[in-house]
């Protein structure tokens, strides 16, 4: 029998205009204490984000939500929130914020699979 572990979500989200309140799901981040595991990935709806606001720089947000990846991989080019532990990663990427890139708040659950539970959450919430 597989051990279970506890693990967090969260979505990442796009919001075009934050006086809207409008968003568009566009990535996950998915973190476990005990296998030090955090995994993010996003693909931007190009198309829909310009629905909300035609103006909208997405390359901008592009630019941006690679620093995400880089702060959730570790990586040097992420500054000095990618030296964090990956837990204070985590908490960092998905504080509250009024920007133009969000999370949802983190949800818990159980995996034996935590790279098989990404995938599933991420076709469900994302694609």
């Amino acid at each position: 029998m597989h051990e279970k572990h506890l693990y967090e979500y969260a979505v990442i989200r796009v919001v075009p205009r934050v006086e809207r309140e409008e968003f568009i799901n566009v990535g996950l981040i998915l973190f476990c204490k005990r296998k030090k595991y955090l995994r993010i990935a996003h693909e931007l709806p190009t198309a829909k984000i310009q629905l909300l606001c035609p103006d909208f720089d997405v390359e901008q947000l592009e630019i941006n939500l690679e620093s995400f990846t880089k702060i959730s991989s570790g990586k040097k080019e992420g500054g000095p929130i990618a030296e964090f532990e990956i837990a204070e990663r985590f908490r960092w990427l998905t504080a509250v914020r009024s920007s133009s890139i969000q999370t949802s708040r983190p949800h818990p659950g159980f995996s034996d699979n935590l790279d098989e539970t990404f995938e599933k959450l991420y076709s469900e919430l994302v694609l």
